[in-house]
């Protein structure tokens, strides 16, 4: 089957049939990425939100107030606890892709990236990783990360985003990462979706294997 008339130089004909059926393959991921992505934006508001207060470089935010002029409103939780010594890893790399990102998503909706440490420390983690230009928020003082269960009753922390929407009668959060709680095997992948770092290794014949991102490359 011939998809289309393009070839690369010195492929053979095994390539090019195992390729198509490839191709094939993708194309049918496409489509079904598309259909989850309609889907999804059928959802009903979910239930009502507080209107939480964090901590920032402003001093106290409002959950309302983060929406900006906009009807949506992206949170991911950071897994950085009171207790922790170090940020997570592989949240670190998600964050370092995030921050590339955060002036095209902040046209459309607001962002924010939230962590449960008081926000001394959240801010002096930001600015030791170039962090700044995402508006970090410390729910050191409200219930969101329990409410929203990206802090376990134990205290360990989960990675998580959340989506809230502005409707008429008020604040109600949309869509959660739930991926994560969800049956499957390995690593829950619930946010590979926003997260380019996977899509590139599973281009490669190793895949993605057991990469752990590291914090510091220079060591």
């Amino acid at each position: 089957m011939t998809l289309h008339d393009v070839r690369f130089p010195g492929e053979s004909s095994e390539y090019r049939e195992q390729r198509n059926k490839l191709l094939e393959a993708e194309m049918a991921l496409r489509s079904q990425i598309e259909a989850v992505a309609r889907l999804r934006r059928t959802l009903p508001p979910g239930g009502p939100a507080k209107d939480y207060t964090f901590a920032d470089s402003g001093g106290e935010v409002s959950l309302t107030a983060l929406f900006g002029e906009h009807k949506s409103l992206i949170l991911y939780s950071f897994m950085y606890g009171p207790e922790d010594s170090s940020p997570c890893p592989m949240c670190s790399a998600f964050i370092d892709s995030l921050k590339g990102q955060a002036r095209h998503i902040q046209q459309r909706a607001g962002l924010a990236v939230v962590a449960r440490s008081p926000y001394a420390k959240v801010a002096a983690l930001a600015e030791e990783r170039q962090w700044q230009n995402l508006h970090w928020l410390s729910a050191a003082d409200n219930t969101y990360a329990q409410d929203y269960h990206t802090e376990m009753p134990n205290g360990a922390q989960v990675p998580m985003c959340n989506v809230f929407v502005r409707t008429d009668d008020g604040v109600r959060h949309f869509w959660n990462s739930e991926l994560f709680f969800a049956p499957g095997e390995g690593h829950p992948r619930h946010v590979d979706n926003l997260w380019s770092l996977w899509s590139f290794f599973d281009l490669t014949p190793e895949g993605r294997t057991d990469f752990m991102p590291k914090l510091n490359y220079n060591e």
